[in-house]
């Protein structure tokens, strides 16, 4: 008879990967900084986060390490936001998940499976 297994036990480092970048507002502000960096604000218009949601996310990517943080004390006052390497490293990850849409998601048809294509000929 199997015995339960505690799943948090076993290494595994999708789910620990998840953990880090997986929430919907980390993703987009990891996608939305990979261009360049940009002001607290902008971020706010270009993702659609209210205030609230965009500090914790901020906080959370600066924590982790995704994300940093510098402060142009230059009348006006201003906090600029930009990918660390570890956040740059996401990018291909980006690229590839972007392909896969392209392929899977924006058209109606899914591609045929090559048994079933070759079985039609």
């Amino acid at each position: 008879m199997p015995t339960d297994t505690n799943t948090d036990d076993a290494p595994c480092p999708i789910i620990d990967s998840i953990k880090q970048i997986g929430s919907q507002w980390r993703l987009i502000v990891l996608y939305d900084l990979r261009e360049d960096e940009k002001r607290f604000n902008e971020l706010k218009r270009s993702t659609g986060a209210s205030s609230r949601t965009l500090s914790r996310v901020l906080d959370d990517l600066q924590e982790t390490g995704f994300v940093n943080r510098r402060l142009e004390e230059d009348a006006p006052v201003a906090t600029y936001y930009s990918l660390t390497d570890k956040g740059v490293s996401l990018c291909p990850v980006f690229d590839e998940i972007e392909q896969w849409a392209a392929e899977w998601l924006e058209t109606d048809e899914q591609p045929a499976e090559p048994e079933a294509a070759e079985s039609a000929a």
